[in-house]
């Protein structure tokens, strides 16, 4: 039951940090290049540097917004049922 709980959480905080991490990396990207609009691989009107930046950028914070949730996930779990998930 733990497992189901915690893989049903993961779905749900997965959506969850997707969107949240795309809203987190579009207000960087305002503060860092000073645009409204980050570029898309195939923009024609961004150079190299810019994109593969705009990338590593976005996977980073995605990342972290990731682990984080992922994390915090784990320990409701083991706060509801008193076990670490996977264990």
């Amino acid at each position: 039951m733990k497992k189901l709980a915690y893989r049903s959480a993961g779905v749900l905080s997965g959506m969850v940090g997707g969107y949240l991490s795309g809203l987190i990396f579009k207000q960087v990207w305002k503060l860092v290049a000073g645009k409204d609009d980050a570029p898309e691989a195939t923009s024609r009107q961004y150079n190299w540097p810019e994109i593969l930046i705009a990338a590593a950028l976005q996977g980073a914070i995605f990342g972290v917004v990731k682990a984080a949730i992922d994390r915090a996930s784990a320990e409701g779990v083991q706060n509801a049922t008193g076990e670490w998930p996977g264990e």
